[in-house]
């Protein structure tokens, strides 16, 4: 490794062989690793029993981008599916009844409302596998305009909302979104409840106490039902930001008591009775232990855990977990398939053979590996269309798509001419549950493929995992490939780790090395390692820096000169990664510097002009490359990997960042020539080993670490691992698919 390109006479290795002083744990500037579009929220947690409590800004997509649109309306679709079933296992609860102190009050007050006098807090037990779902009406397949969502409030509604909120003292500018979220009525639910306030994305537990207080005077008090019932809702929604699917009992007790809850129990138990969480009790793997009954008896008892969680995370979880189980239990016997053909497939040498093998007998494979190992997806994908089969793959990104698509020509048999009919193709994941891209839906309303390669399966959170294997048809072979050492997913679980710990389906490992300095570098980081790499063509390059300010003015000169110019890849084929968006070094100091030098302007649409390379989010966790081709009337005119979107001007500000520089979250999933990480002093806290390893891994062809954290580095590469999420997963798994050997 070398310093700055220009440098020539002098190599430094990341870390000095004799540390210096460790400068590294200084307090973080304030924002420096704000948690905003679920980009890097799961990496900013407040605490690991709760998601850091920032505001989850993404917009929906434009009315002009159908496909944005149409994955609305198939995961509302999927919300009506999981609304049936949880209809139909609304049973009573059959086991915990040996529970005791809060665990037991929490359970008794789902029993309470059993009876149907309030809404019934379901707690799962031993799933059933899941039916097949009835045909649902098919969304346009294929790009165009849609109309705006229906259930967009009316402007009664809104100016009814805005009246309150001012009597309350709060901004009138969270009238539109208090509106859309209460429905009809809203203004009337927030005179009588305040704190549902909390429900609207942003809003912190002070604020909703000082408009309280506003509108009930000496009603209000800390102990308020309606105050705690809102809090313990709101907890849950700030730890799904960080990733969890649910709480355990006691961790949510201890944050309602910090947010000045006098009686956390009694919240919990009321927001349990009301409907609006639901309880639930796992059997720990753990040997039974020896409990003594009333009557002197001595009896073995399993431990449990109790959760608490959002209904629309339980749910997708569960269906997650269903439809997994359907596809691992209902994979075509040898006799019904082209044994032979998948026979001499599999007879590839190493891992791509060994993946052949291991799809030809199962409906779950899991697949590990990083950016080489997709030649082993691309053979596979090959194989099986040579056999006839349907096959496709989705990516995360549509960087990644169009990459995996160049693979897929470049890996072609060569006895074909052109494209196949049945040869492979590529979508994004968001594209396939749209109808937008991929292949069409059977009567039942399931995709028609016979194999299915979901890549970059550690961004799959639970409800997109959910929607794809619902999607998937009986008999359809699902392969989930990825790289476990990257960021987990923006949005709630952690499936492709889940799966890996469950061994819920057979795992190859991919024993292809990605090549080069880069590569060498990325591959120690995996395993902890901060390792001094050759690198005589300057691929990897150390840039130290003193402060914010100057790692701001180093970034910019490499961007727009050094490495153009000594490295060979231009500006427009460098990306910028940094831990947060706020701070002395964020995404938004940086991109405000690169926008100066790169393409200057006055910014007359919401700061931007043409030219400018921009991230959009078309729904919240998801972020597209692109560049800024116009303005007008109708809005801001992208260009997104090549497809034309128009973002109307109210949605701008909250879906449409410049994107020179991007956070690791917002970058994975795609991988560029060259890449500058920023690491500045103040976000040294927000360095971990999956961060590090996900942001250098971004790189191709050169890697420069603009370097202001000193020991931070190499201590958040061997210390600091992913932070733990809360799951279900696994438990759910546990009765409908044995452990694969």
């Amino acid at each position: 490794m070398s310093t700055d390109p220009e440098t020539t006479d002098q190599a430094e290795p990341a870390v000095p062989e004799t540390p210096a002083e460790d400068t590294g744990t200084g307090t973080e500037t304030a924002g420096a690793t704000e948690p905003t579009e679920g980009a890097d929220g799961a990496d900013s947690a407040e605490t690991e029993g709760t998601a850091a409590e920032g505001k989850g800004d993404g917009a929906a997509a434009s009315p002009e981008l159908s496909a944005a649109e149409a994955e609305l309306a198939a995961q509302r679709l999927e919300r009506e599916r999981i609304e049936r079933r949880k209809a139909e296992k609304a049973g009573p609860i059959a086991a915990g009844t040996k529970l005791s102190g809060t665990a037991a009050d929490l359970l008794a007050a789902v029993r309470a409302v059993e009876s149907g006098e309030k809404p019934v807090a379901t707690a799962f037990t031993g799933p059933e596998p899941a039916p097949r779902r009835a045909a649902v009406a098919e969304p346009p397949r294929r790009p165009q305009p849609v109309a705006p969502e229906p259930g967009a409030p009316a402007a009664g509604t809104v100016e009814a909302v805005r009246r309150v909120l001012a009597d309350g003292g709060a901004p009138d500018s969270l009238a539109a979104q208090a509106a859309a979220v209460l429905g009809d009525g809203a203004d009337e639910q927030l005179r009588a409840d305040p704190w549902l306030l909390l429900r609207v994305a942003g809003v912190r537990p002070e604020p909703a106490d000082g408009f309280a207080r506003a509108l009930l005077g000496p009603e209000c008090a800390p102990d308020d039902e309606r105050r705690g019932r809102a809090l313990t809702v709101w907890l849950l929604e700030q730890a799904a930001l960080a990733g969890h699917t649910a709480l355990e009992a006691p961790a949510l007790t201890e944050a309602l008591a910090q947010r000045g809850v006098p009686d956390p129990d009694a919240a919990t138990q009321s927001a349990i009775a009301e409907g609006e969480v639901l309880v639930f009790q796992d059997a720990l793997d753990e040997p039974a232990v020896a409990v003594q009954r009333a009557d002197d008896e001595a009896e073995e008892e399993r431990p449990v855990r109790v959760l608490i969680g959002l209904e629309r995370y339980a749910l997708a979880e569960e269906s997650l977990a269903d439809g997994l189980a359907r596809l691992i239990n209902s994979v075509p016997k040898e006799e019904d398939g082209p044994a032979q053909g998948w026979e001499r497939a599999g007879s590839a040498p190493g891992s791509a053979g060994e993946l052949i093998r291991a799809v030809a007998g199962h409906g779950l494979v899991l697949h590990t590996g990083g950016e080489a190992s997709l030649e082993e997806p691309a053979a596979l994908l090959h194989a099986a269309a040579g056999l006839g089969l349907r096959v496709w793959a989705a990516a995360h990104s549509p960087v990644g798509r169009d990459r995996f698509a160049a693979l897929l020509t470049r890996s072609a048999p060569p006895d074909g001419a052109g494209r196949a009919p049945g040869a492979p193709t590529a979508v994004t994941v968001a594209g396939l549950l749209s109808h937008a891209e991929g292949p069409g839906r059977d009567a039942d309303g399931a995709l028609d493929l016979d194999v299915l390669v979901v890549l970059d399966a550690p961004q799959l959170d639970v409800e997109t995992a959910a929607l794809v294997t619902e999607s998937l048809p009986d008999g359809a072979r699902l392969v989930l490939a990825g790289d476990p050492a990257v960021l987990w997913s923006a949005g709630p679980g952690r499936v492709f780790a889940d799966l890996l710990a469950a061994r819920a389906g057979p795992q190859v490992a991919s024993r292809r090395p990605d090549p080069g300095p880069v590569g060498e570098l990325v591959s120690g980081i995996g395993i902890g390692e901060l390792n001094q790499v050759e690198a005589p063509g300057k691929e990897v390059v150390i840039v130290p820096v003193r402060d914010a300010g100057e790692a701001v003015h180093r970034t910019v000169q490499l961007v727009a000169d050094s490495v153009p110019r000594v490295i060979g890849v231009p500006a427009e084929q460098t990306v910028v990664i940094t831990p947060g968006h706020g701070g002395a070094a964020g995404t938004r100091v940086l991109n405000a510097a690169l926008k100066e030098r790169l393409n200057p302007g006055p910014g007359r649409f919401g700061g931007f002009d043409p030219g400018d390379r921009i991230a959009y989010s078309p729904a919240p966790g998801r972020t597209v490359p692109g560049q800024v081709v116009k303005a007008d009337a109708e809005g801001l005119h992208l260009s997104c990997s090549g497809a034309p979107v128009v973002v109307p001007k109210e949605r701008v500000e909250h879906s449409v960042r410049h994107g020179w520089a991007l956070t690791a979250h917002q970058a994975v999933g795609a991988r560029w020539p060259a890449v500058v990480a920023v690491l500045p002093g103040d976000a040294a806290q927000a360095l971990s080993r999956p961060w590090v390893y996900t942001a250098f891994g971004r790189a191709d062809r050169h890697l420069s670490v603009v370097h202001g954290v000193d020991q931070a580095l190499p201590r958040a590469v061997a210390e600091i691992p992913a932070k733990p999420r809360t799951t279900r997963l696994p438990v759910l798994l546990r009765p409908q698919v044995p452990a694969a050997g």
